[in-house]
Parts: structure tokens; C-alpha cells; sequence
């Protein structure tokens, strides 16, 4: 190539660079524009008359629950805000609720927010999540991507899991277009409810997309509702009817045996279930038993009490099937988190490994009944 030539070319890829870094420089510079999260389709949602918008229970329970329980119902778990824009930055500011922090669980899990980004199979493909790190007003404000394609993209973005959040808004480029979200997923005509303990809550993924409630939702492309309450999940009557008031539940799943004593498995299985099927009998329930602690196969006690409260729970299953009550469906504690010894982070609460084997071994089960 002659020298002229050669100079020419480089002439045109610098000239390329230039452009690419002057609308790069141009997109940066282009203010951001927050908008009310709430604008837009919100997921994995049981209940509509909650105290506030981002919160799990209703209002009307609040007398009913305990101090704790109040308080766990009012972290955020599972839910999700759906919208669709041609942006080429997309992030998210957030008011957290408590800012709270544990020694066991990642602050990205416990109060930061996931955003995943839908592609051409129709598949949610994980983009990034945001460092939590709040300022005296226990905000947060993070730009999860940039130099997007500036094509409209379907979106996802999940709250945190053991923190509340007072308000929420999605950040794009002033010039962008952003709206509902074009495509049903999750689909909106499906719906499971799981209930349960601090572990269905999230504890302690990594991030808020790897609990397990999430990756089932993604997985069978339904609305999933984390109904998981730390240290709260102990089957309470005023629960069962509940759950039974989520009109549009498809399946209940119902998975309390961690924070249950053996006596509790025993005498208040049976009716918390019974009331389910009494008041929905047409909505499948899934009994799922308690895991086996990683030092269950070392510590003599609990090698032998954690198999006593799954025995009470299955006896009741039992005999709701002897009663006659139908489309119930039992899940085992073999291999709920592997069988590896690898599946916790502190020998009870799940690692997100922990958590996709919990959801691999529950899908089979629930896909026929979402589906059906």
C-alpha cells in the first residue's frame, strides 16, 4: 500500500474514533432523566391494597401481624418494575427504607437492584447491578449500563430483598423514549404464591435477580410472589386466608418447616393447609419440606431433629390426602440445595447456588400446574 494510502486509512479510523468518542462524549453529557418507577408494570405482586406501593402484605393484616412480621413484609423481596425504552443509559434511584447491613449477605442482594434486559429469544439476560451505597438520605442513584444501541429494549429491574424502599425512579436520557413494557413477561394470566421463611425471602444471595422466587419466574415466565419472612413464616391462620385471597394465584407453595418447631409442623400443618384448599380447592398446593442443614451430618442433634419436623409435616400431608383433599403435591429435602455441602453460606441460608438448585428441583413440579 502506498504511503498516501496508508495515511488515508488511518486518517478514516481515526476519524471513526473520533466520532464514536464525540457521541459517546454527547450521550455523557446529555442530561439524565428520572422517572416514577411506579409509571410503569410492576411484578411478582400479591396484594394491591398494601401500605405502600412497595411492600408485600395488606393493610388490613398489620393489626394481625407481629411487630417482626410488619417489619419483614415491608422489604421488598420479588418484586419487579417492568418498562421498555430506546436509551442508551438506563439506571435507577432509590430511597432505601432501613440501609441496613448484615454480616452474612451481600449488600448488592440485601439492598441493591438488579436490572436484566430481555432478548431476541425471549429470554432475561442479566445486564448488572448497583453497589448500594446510600447517601445520608439513604438514597441511591447508579447507572446500571451505557452506550446502549438506542434501540427500544424490554426491561426488568429487581428490589432488593431484605431492605424496603419508600420510592423508586428509573434514569435514561432526556431525549429518550420510555413506556410499559411492549411484551407479557411474566406473563400477567399466570401467578404462583410461595410462602415461606427468610430463605424464599433471599437469604443470602449474592444479588437480587439469584433468589430463588426470581429465577423461577423467569424460568416458567410467570409472576411469582415472595411471600418469605424472616423468622416469620409459622404458618399463622390469618396467613392461610391470605394467601386464599390472591384471586389470580395458579398454584400456592407453601414451605415454612425452617422456622417451625416439630411441635408447630405437627399441629399446624394440617389446617393451615386445609384452609387453602377450603377456600381455593381449585388452586394446586406444593408442601415443601424444610432443607437439611449443612452440619446436620456432623452435629448429632440436628441430624436427628431436622428429619423429626419433615416427618410431622409429611404425616399431615398424609392425612390430607387420606381426608380427601386433592391436587397436593410434596417436595422432599433430598437435594434441595445439592448434595455437595456447598449450597449455604452459613449452613442454613442459601448461596445462590443454593438457590438454583432449590428452584431446579421445585420447576418440574410446578411447570405442569403453571401450564395446565
Amino acid at each position: 500500500m502506498k504511503a498516501s494510502h496508508r495515511l488515508f486509512a488511518i486518517g478514516l479510523v481515526l476519524a471513526g474514533l473520533m466520532t464514536t468518542a464525540r457521541a459517546t462524549a454527547q450521550t455523557a453529557d446529555e442530561p439524565l432523566r428520572y422517572v416514577d418507577a411506579l409509571q410503569f408494570r410492576m411484578i411478582n405482586k400479591g396484594f394491591a391494597d398494601t401500605e405502600t406501593p412497595f411492600q408485600r402484605l395488606p393493610k388490613c393484616l398489620k393489626d394481625s401481624a407481629s411487630t417482626d412480621l410488619w417489619q419483614r413484609q415491608s422489604c421488598s423481596s420479588g418484586l419487579g418494575i417492568r418498562f421498555a425504552t430506546d436509551s442508551k443509559r438506563v439506571g435507577v434511584r432509590y430511597t432505601l427504607l432501613f440501609n441496613t447491613h448484615m454480616f452474612h449477605m451481600a449488600d448488592t442482594g440485601l439492598k441493591g437492584t438488579d436490572l436484566y434486559i430481555l432478548d431476541e429469544n425471549n429470554q432475561w439476560v442479566y445486564v448488572n447491578t448497583n453497589r448500594p451505597i446510600a447517601d445520608e438520605n439513604k438514597r441511591c442513584d447508579k447507572v446500571f449500563v451505557s452506550n446502549l444501541d438506542g434501540k427500544m429494549h424490554e426491561y426488568l429491574i429487581y428490589l432488593p430483598l431484605y431492605d424496603g424502599v419508600t420510592d423508586m425512579e428509573i434514569s435514561v436520557d432526556s431525549s429518550a423514549t420510555i413506556c410499559s413494557p411492549r411484551i407479557d413477561n411474566p406473563r400477567k394470566a399466570k401467578k404462583i404464591v410461595m410462602y415461606g421463611t427468610s430463605i424464599l425471602q433471599g437469604g443470602c444471595s449474592t444479588r437480587t435477580g439469584m433468589v430463588a422466587t426470581n429465577m423461577i419466574q423467569r424460568d416458567l415466565n410467570c409472576e411469582v410472589v415472595n411471600l418469605g419472612f424472616s423468622g416469620e413464616g409459622k404458618m399463622n391462620p390469618f396467613m392461610a386466608r391470605a394467601l386464599a385471597s390472591i384471586k389470580d394465584a395458579d398454584v400456592f407453595v407453601v414451605d415454612p418447616v425452617p422456622n417451625c418447631t416439630e411441635m408447630m409442623c405437627d399441629t399446624l400443618t394440617y389446617n393451615f393447609v386445609r384452609t387453602l384448599k377450603t377456600l381455593r380447592p381449585e388452586v394446586p398446593v406444593v408442601m415443601v419440606e424444610g432443607p437439611m442443614y449443612s452440619y446436620a451430618r456432623f452435629d448429632s442433634f440436628f441430624a436427628s431433629y431436622l428429619p423429626k419436623k419433615n416427618e410431622k409435616f409429611r404425616k399431615n400431608y398424609e392425612r390430607l390426602i387420606a381426608d380427601g383433599y386433592s391436587d397436593i403435591y410434596y417436595v422432599t429435602a433430598d437435594g434441595l440445595s445439592g448434595y455437595d455441602n456447598e449450597g449455604t453460606v452459613d449452613g442454613i441460608h442459601f448461596t445462590d447456588v443454593g438457590f438454583r438448585r432449590y428452584a431446579d428441583k421445585l420447576i418440574p413440579v410446578l411447570r405442569p400446574l403453571i401450564d395446565r
